[in-house]
C-alpha cells in the first residue's frame, strides 16, 4: 500500500513535496546557508587543482606579512600563506564532517530502525548505551578516544563517527516507533508484510528526512569538533593544513599580527554557520505540514 494515498501529509514516501526548488529558493536561511556551505565545498575543490600559494611552503623572510596583492590574507608565523592555509584546510573539514557523519550515520541507522522494529530488551539495551554516551561531552569523548588510539586524522574521524552513532540511533529510534504506528503500517502488517520489509519499504523511506537534516547539524559539529581536536594536537598533524590547528599555532603572535588568528577563526565560524542555516531550512522545507505554509 503506498504511503502516500493513506497519509496526505507525506508525498512519494519521504520524497520532498513538488515545488521544492521553488520554495527553497524562498527561504531565506536556507538560501544563506547554502551559499555558505558552497563556498566551502567550492574552496576546498579549488584547492585541489590551485591555491596561490603552497599551503605548506615556508619562507621565514615572508613571516608575519600583512595583507598585500602577493598575499591576499597575509602570512602567518613561517612565512605560510594564509588563504592557500584556508583553502586546504577547507579539504580536511570536508573529508572529516563527510566520513564522520557517514560512519555514524550508516550504524546509527541501523541500531535505530533494529530498536523501533523489535522494541523490547533490544531497544532498552541501545538506548542505554545512548544514554551512557549522552553522559559525557562530545569532546571530552572525542579527546579520549583520540588520546588512547594516538593523534591523526584518521583516529580523529573515527573517535567522530563513534560519537555520532548514538546520535543518529537516538534519533531514528524515536522517529521510527513514530512510524511504526501509521495506519500505513498497520496495513501493511495486516497484509502479511514481515518488519524488515516493512522497515525498508515503509519506515525508511519515511524517515529519510529528518536524517538527512541531522546529517547536515551532525556536519556542522564534526567540524567544530575537528578543529578543537586539532587545536589541541591530537587532530590534523603537520605538515596537512588544518583551521583548529593553524588558531592553536596564531595564538603566540596575536598581539603581533591579530589577524592570522582572524581568517581561520572567520572560516570555522562561516562554515558551521552556512551547515547550521541549511539544516535549519532543511527541516523547514522538508516537513509537509511547514511545507503547506510556504
Amino acid at each position: 500500500m503506498s504511503t502516500a494515498a493513506t497519509d496526505p501529509d507525506l508525498a512519494g514516501d519521504g520524497a520532498p513535496p513538488q515545488g521544492f526548488i521553488r520554495r527553497a529558493m524562498r527561504h531565506r536561511a536556507f538560501v544563506i546557508g547554502f551559499a555558505l556551505t558552497g563556498g566551502m565545498v567550492l574552496s576546498a575543490l579549488v584547492s585541489l587543482l590551485w591555491t596561490p600559494h603552497s599551503p605548506t611552503e615556508i619562507i621565514i623572510a615572508n613571516r608575519l606579512k600583512p595583507p598585500t596583492a602577493v598575499h591576499w590574507l597575509g602570512t602567518d608565523q613561517f612565512g605560510r600563506d594564509i588563504l592557500s592555509m584556508i583553502m586546504a584546510g577547507a579539504q580536511t573539514s570536508i573529508v572529516v564532517g563527510l566520513i564522520a557523519v557517514s560512519l555514524g550515520g550508516i550504524f546509527g541507522l541501523a541500531l535505530g530502525l533494529w530498536a523501533a522494529a523489535r522494541r523490547g530488551w533490544t531497544e532498552d539495551l541501545i538506548m542505554r548505551l545512548s544514554d551512557l554516551t549522552f553522559a559525557f561531552p562530545v569532546i571530552l569523548i572525542a579527546i579520549l578516544l583520540t588520546a588512547g588510539w594516538g593523534p591523526g586524522i584518521t583516529n580523529a574521524i573515527l573517535a567522530l563517527g563513534v560519537i555520532n552513532i548514538p546520535i543518529f540511533a537516538r534519533l531514528v529510534r524515536g522517529t521510527g516507533i513514530a512510524m511504526w504506528e501509521r495506519e500505513f503500517v498497520q496495513a501493511a502488517r495486516s497484509a502479511g508484510k514481515g518488519r524488515v520489509r516493512i522497515t525498508f519499504e515503509h519506515i525508511l523511506p519515511n524517515i529519510t528526512s529528518v536524517v538527512v537534516v541531522q546529517a547536515t547539524i551532525s556536519f556542522a559539529i564534526a567540524i567544530l569538533a575537528e578543529a578543537a581536536l586539532s587545536y589541541l594536537g591530537v587532530g590534523s598533524q603537520p605538515p596537512d593544513p588544518s583551521w583548529g590547528r593553524m588558531l592553536s599555532e596564531s595564538q603566540n603572535f596575536i598581539f603581533l599580527s591579530p589577524l592570522i588568528a582572524v581568517w581561520p577563526g572567520l572560516a570555522i565560524v562561516l562554515s558551521v554557520l552556512g551547515l547550521n542555516l541549511m539544516g535549519d531550512g532543511l527541516r523547514d522545507l522538508l516537513d509537509p505540514r511547514l511545507a503547506r505554509q510556504r
